[in-house]
């Protein structure tokens, strides 16, 4: 297989599974925001089972996402990294939100303890970031200024 064929794969394989991560990393502080805002216990109960399991299920996803995005960035080598600067700002936020992703983790943690000490509005602006980030991500993608 040659080497064009091998990043075009490793290309649509990077978009799908950042796709799919997407998806769950913004509706999972979505769930954090009605979590946050009920009072309902039987709710809670049922959040709490919802967001693990997204977690859980979307992180794969991130992590396919990752290696994809490093075996084109093998592919193309050093000398083509060290060129486009627009990639180095692209992969401090994708650094960023794997740390987001991280700190999802740990939210997660705190609402199954009932451990929360934010309120749905903070949800709210929390669950804008990954929106913002992927905005950027793509505008750095495909103008590479």
């Amino acid at each position: 297989m040659n080497e064009f064929l091998v990043f075009q794969w490793f290309k649509a394989l990077h978009l799908v599974f950042m796709v799919a991560w997407f998806a769950g990393i913004f509706y999972l502080p979505r769930l954090f925001v009605y979590h946050a805002e009920s009072v309902e216990p039987k709710v809670h109960a049922q959040l709490k089972i919802m967001e693990r399991r997204l977690l859980y299920f979307v992180t794969p996803f991130m992590v396919l996402t990752i290696i994809f995005g490093f075996g084109m960035l093998y592919i193309y080598g050093l000398d083509w990294l060290r060129m486009n600067s627009w990639m180095h700002i692209k992969l401090l936020l994708v650094f960023i939100l794997v740390i987001y992703h991280i700190y999802c983790f740990f939210l997660v943690r705190d609402f199954r303890n009932d451990n929360v000490k934010r309120s749905g509005r903070w949800f709210r602006w929390f669950n804008e970031m990954p929106v913002i980030m992927l905005f950027a991500i793509i505008i750095l993608a495909v103008l590479k200024p």
